[in-house]
C-alpha cells in the first residue's frame, strides 16, 4: 500500500503539477460530503452508517505542492442520542487541477477527541470563473477509529467520503 501511495503521487507531481499553479492561491468556501462506512457496525446499534456533513474548507497552493484545511461538521447519531461532531483536518497535495493528498484529523464532540484518523485524498480542482471561484470535486479514504464515550465499544471501520467544495479565490 505505502509503494502504491508513493507512485500514485509522484505521477501526480509529475504530470498534474505540469499545469501552472492556481493563480490564486489563497481559496476559502464551503461544501458537502456525502460519506459511508466500509464494514457494517453490528455492534454499536443507533450508529449511523452514512450520512451528509457540511465542510468548511481553506485552500493555499502556489506551486506544485499546496496544503487543504477542511471542518466537517456533522449532527451523528451515537447511541441513540444526536451529537454535534466536528472532524477538523487537514491535507498535504500535490497537482492543480488534477490533485492528490494524504491527510490527518480527528473528531470531536462531547468534550472528546477521538484517535487521529489518516485518510487519502483525489480530487479534480475547476477553474469556474477566471481567479475567483473554483469547484473541488473529491474522493477521500479514511482509516477511521470511532472511540467516544457514547459508544458501547469502539468502532474501527474504515470511512469513504465523495465531497464537491465551491471556493472563492483571494
Amino acid at each position: 500500500m505505502r509503494y502504491l501511495t508513493i507512485i500514485i503521487l509522484t505521477g501526480l507531481l509529475l504530470f498534474g503539477g505540469a499545469a501552472t499553479a492556481v493563480a490564486e492561491p489563497h481559496q476559502a468556501g464551503v461544501g458537502i460530503h456525502y460519506w459511508f462506512t466500509l464494514d457494517d457496525i453490528d455492534a454499536q446499534e443507533d450508529f449511523d452508517e452514512d450520512g451528509f456533513n457540511w465542510v468548511f474548507s481553506y485552500k493555499y497552493q502556489n506551486s506544485p505542492i499546496g496544503f487543504i484545511a477542511d471542518l466537517e461538521v456533522a449532527d451523528q447519531e451515537i447511541a441513540g442520542e444526536s451529537d454535534l461532531v466536528l472532524s477538523p483536518q487537514v491535507f498535504v497535495i500535490a497537482g492543480s487541477f488534477l490533485y492528490g493528498g494524504l491527510g490527518v484529523g480527528v473528531h470531536y464532540t462531547d468534550s472528546n477527541f477521538s484517535d487521529p484518523f489518516f485518510a487519502l485524498r483525489a480530487g479534480l480542482n475547476m477553474e469556474i470563473i477566471e481567479e475567483f471561484l473554483y469547484v473541488d470535486v473529491n474522493l477521500n479514504y479514511r482509516f477511521d477509529n470511532w472511540d467516544y464515550d457514547a459508544v458501547q465499544e469502539d468502532v474501527d471501520t474504515d470511512t469513504v467520503t465523495l465531497g464537491i467544495t465551491a471556493r472563492i479565490g483571494f
